[in-house]
């Protein structure tokens, strides 16, 4: 079950202290890490959602996959996190810290999704393009290869979504043609 206003409150917490003992980027890289293993183990996933598995043997699964890798700030909050019992929220937390960051930093994501994939040439290009869109924000460019595109691409950003693929065009062309449009004006 998911609980986003607890995931904030946490992740809110977490960022103040950050922020107070100036570790912010720190404790960033330390949630990366375990963003990471969220991502990559789908074990470590369903261990920490899991009802049945206890909180002592977590922070002990815990410790034993970050021993040395975060800071006594982040270890003591995951800690504090699995005594709690909102362990089962780690994951929520953990984004809701990284999406944080990101609107206190002023980062914008962009995806881009392509037919195929892209030279670092046209990322420099689409990089400073999308900048000047956003002067303000700083931009991380995500890229995603989508074969049934065709060609062209689809651009994601701030909510708001520019579909330049030809996937789109023969869409637009089929419903004209459905349409008929022309075949009406002639009768």
């Amino acid at each position: 079950m998911q609980n986003p206003r607890l995931a904030s409150v946490y992740a809110k917490a977490l960022m103040d202290i950050a922020l107070e003992k100036n570790i912010l980027d720190v404790t960033f890289q330390d949630i990366q890490l375990i963003q990471t293993l969220f991502t990559q183990s789908k074990d470590f996933a369903l261990m920490m959602k899991s009802p049945i598995i206890k909180a002592d043997k977590k922070s002990s699964v815990l410790k034993a996959i970050t021993e040395g890798k975060l800071n006594q700030v982040t270890d003591a909050f995951l800690n504090l996190i699995i005594q709690k019992g909102r362990d089962s929220f780690l994951g929520e937390i953990v984004n809701a810290f990284i999406q944080q960051y990101k609107k206190h930093n002023r980062i914008t994501d962009v995806k881009i999704t392509t037919a195929t994939p892209l030279d670092d040439e046209m990322k420099s290009l689409l990089n400073q393009k999308i900048a000047a869109q956003f002067p303000d924000m700083k931009i991380e460019l995500h890229t995603h290869i989508e074969e049934k595109l065709l060609g062209g691409f689809i651009l994601e950003a701030n909510n708001n979504i520019f579909d330049a693929s030809i996937a789109r065009d023969l869409y637009d062309i089929k419903k004209q043609f459905l349409k008929n449009e022309y075949v009406q004006n002639i009768r």
